[in-house]
């Protein structure tokens, strides 16, 4: 392998990612699309990842607004508001601040008038930052049953219809609590398609599924509910339908954005483009074998230098007992090195725009052409690697990509170079 050109194709996957991340960067986003200027109150509610930065970003662009407000974030995704509180709560399990967080929106909310406008900041990982049960479910059951759906495997959309239906703030709950106020909400997208409503599971935004859904979702994966907590899910149908049309959703930042501006830098360097899009789904090592299969046959027909882009969300099934570490995109990274087997003209990286990846404190990870002859020499086995899930200790000899939280949430960000 020459290393001269190991050191490029690194360094230009790490700066693609890099312009995929700052495509989405909350400050520009915010102050490109925020609505006119309110009259009265402007009350400021959100969830998420890049909800803190969200709201640093408002405060920015309108210093003489009447701004009050309520934000929540994960842990270590604060920023430092003046005028709009930042809770940090649990990720991707709820906790007593997701609560806290909630009923502090709640309250808020109650003196909305039509006069004021609330200002929604929505982006990825709000689901979890943001939590107050139904009657009749307690949060230590919304843990519970969110920790046995991350094991399952579940895709992201089912994930969301389960937590809408144990909640009394999301798929419209807090637009239900702003009464006959205006709600403008600003969505920074992670789900594949990029339906608001998707996105923290909504909590401005009506839900239109049926309580029946999520408890068909649960059935099939084998999570056991207490007959109280299936009893409060079908309660839920007796509420009256929210109907909000002064309402408006905006759409600031996707997945797609980060994904072209990725392509669009690859382009300057000479590259080609395959854009597999941003909706890709499924078990992160079947995902990674295809891909593998592309970028094989890609460079076998030895064309010019291409890179192979792609979004969306995979999953890992994690057996009762795992006690791996890593997450969904060295996961993918793993499986991709062995399917490639060394391949001298092929590199890769995949990692999750918010800067964790699973449990882990990587984003993800690359894998070159080096990456399994390291890997022998340290004595690590891929395949145990693979079976354990254990894909954060395979790479952490130096191909971990560590940016730390970016403070954004646009999904995986998945790029092949084929030389």
């Amino acid at each position: 392998m020459d290393r001269a050109e190991d050191r490029e194709c690194r360094a230009l996957l790490r700066s693609m990612f890099g312009a995929a991340i700052a495509a989405a960067a909350p400050d520009r986003a915010v102050a490109a699309n925020l609505p006119d200027r309110p009259g009265g109150r402007c009350l400021v509610v959100g969830a998420g990842k890049a909800s803190a930065a969200m709201a640093l970003a408002v405060e920015a662009a309108w210093p003489d607004v009447a701004l009050q407000g309520v934000v929540s974030t994960r842990y270590g995704h604060g920023a430092a508001c003046k005028r709009i509180r930042i809770v940090e709560a649990g990720h991707p399990v709820p906790d007593a601040n997701s609560l806290a967080a909630a009923d502090a929106m709640l309250e808020l909310l109650q003196g909305a008038g039509p006069g004021d406008l609330v200002l929604a900041l929505v982006s990825g990982g709000g689901s979890a930052c943001l939590a107050r049960p139904i009657a009749g479910v307690t949060l230590a059951d919304k843990q519970a049953i969110t920790r046995e759906l991350l094991r399952s495997g579940a895709p992201i959309g089912e994930m969301n219809r389960v937590r809408k239906a144990l909640s009394a703030v999301k798929g419209g709950g807090l637009a239900r609590a702003a009464g006959s106020a205006r709600i403008c909400t600003l969505v920074i997208s992670d789900v594949p398609g990029d339906d608001p409503a998707d996105v923290a599971s909504g909590p401005t935004i009506p839900h239109a599924g049926r309580p029946e859904d999520a408890l068909e979702i649960l059935d099939r994966h084998g999570i056991a509910l207490p007959d109280r907590v299936r009893t409060a899910i079908l309660a839920q149908s007796a509420l009256p339908a929210i109907d909000r049309p002064q309402d408006e959703v905006r759409l600031i930042a996707s997945p797609s954005q980060s994904l072209a501006a990725a392509a669009s830098l690859a382009r300057d360097h000479g590259y080609a483009i395959v854009d597999l899009g941003d909706r890709v789904q499924g078990e992160a090592a079947q995902v990674a074998a295809r891909h593998a299969e592309l970028a094989l046959r890609l460079a076998a027909q030895g064309g010019p230098p291409t890179a192979i882009v792609s979004g969306g969300e995979t999953t890992v099934t994690l057996p009762q007992g795992c006690t791996g570490s890593g997450g969904r995109n060295s996961e993918y990274q793993l499986a991709l090195a062995r399917a490639l087997d060394g391949h001298p003209r092929i590199w890769s990286i995949a990692g999750d725009s918010d800067g964790i990846d699973g449990a882990s404190d990587a984003a993800g990870a690359i894998a070159a052409p080096g990456t399994l002859a390291r890997a022998s020499r340290l004595g690590l086995d891929i395949d145990r690697a693979l079976a354990d899930h254990d894909s954060h200790r395979f790479f952490a000899a130096g191909d971990l990509v560590i940016t730390g939280p970016t403070r954004t949430n646009v999904n995986d960000i998945r790029i092949q170079l084929v030389r």
